[in-house]
């Protein structure tokens, strides 16, 4: 498989892949989301569910241009659509859950029930973007914006495996990882966590994560730009090649986050990772790309 390096190369090779994954999306109210779903159904990746709020989205004509591939659930209750489209992904009947027009917060209920959830025991939920910044020659993916505020030791090992499953299935074959810091040096004193990096770096050289080089603490800049590694007489495998960022917290990487799609328009794609299937939870303030991208993401 070649390497996918960007959005668009990626909606074509799902197009040209021709297998349309099941979308449950939990009241698909929302005009953005809408938007994203008609042109992944026009680029034939997704079909999709709709769990309520079928009257908006039946008076929606470009959305029903492609009523063949859309089904409907319907309820009158934003909680039991979320319900509903949790169980359709329990069940096998969806590939990817989205969430519309409700709070995050009522469908991650539904999503981590202990009982009907989508979690399974001992698994961790966590939060996935894949950007596509102007200056930088190919996709970087980088976690957690959105859901873990002061990763565990266990949960960042987790981060960096989900990570590399992206990487590896945008056919990135050997991905290489950065965990970062505000420099590149271990402080066991006032920032343990970089203790922590050398047992997940140990544990890639062990093969933990599959073909993968994983290196840290380094600092963004160096990180992605080789020139900057050199500079600073850093000896890395890494620098300026990074496919993935794990940040030390969702402060750092929310900011991150942030800074790219405000001053470098980067575009961008944002996953939950975990459950039995991805979840695309997009912001009120995300694009109609972002959503798109998101759906593909998820496709892959």
């Amino acid at each position: 498989m070649e390497t996918i390096k960007n959005f668009e190369q990626l909606i074509a090779h799902l197009r040209e892949r021709g297998d349309r994954k099941t979308v449950a999306v939990v009241w698909g109210e929302d005009e953005s989301s809408q938007e994203a779903i008609v042109d992944a159904l026009e680029a034939g990746i997704i079909k999709a569910v709709f769990v309520g709020a079928r009257e908006a989205a039946e008076q929606n004509k470009a959305l029903m241009a492609h009523a063949e591939h859309i089904c409907f659930i319907d309820t009158d209750d934003k909680d039991d659509a979320a319900r509903k489209a949790v169980a359709l992904v329990r069940e096998g009947k969806a590939d990817i859950l989205m969430k519309g027009l409700i709070n995050t917060d009522n469908l991650l209920h539904a999503v981590l029930n202990r009982e009907t959830g989508i979690l399974p025991k001992g698994n961790i939920l966590t939060h996935i973007t894949v950007s596509k910044i102007p200056t930088y020659h190919k996709l970087l993916i980088f976690g957690d914006a959105a859901v873990i505020p002061y990763p565990t030791q266990q949960q960042r090992t987790e981060q960096v495996d989900k990570a590399i499953g992206i990487c590896r299935a945008l056919g990135i074959e050997e991905p290489r990882v950065s965990l970062i810091h505000c420099s590149e040096k271990v402080n066991e004193k006032f920032f343990p966590h970089t203790v922590g990096y050398l047992e997940i770096i140990k544990a890639a050289e062990d093969g933990a994560f599959g073909k993968c080089i994983v290196e840290g603490p380094l600092d963004v800049k160096v990180s992605c730009c080789r020139e900057s590694a050199v500079t600073k007489g850093i000896d890395s495998k890494v620098a300026g090649e990074t496919d993935a960022l794990i940040f030390p917290d969702i402060e750092s990487a929310n900011t991150f986050y942030k800074t790219i799609t405000l001053f470098c328009k980067a575009d961008t794609a944002g996953i939950l990772q975990g459950a039995l299937s991805p979840v695309v939870l997009p912001s009120r303030s995300d694009s109609k790309a972002c959503k798109l991208y998101s759906l593909a993401v998820a496709a892959l």
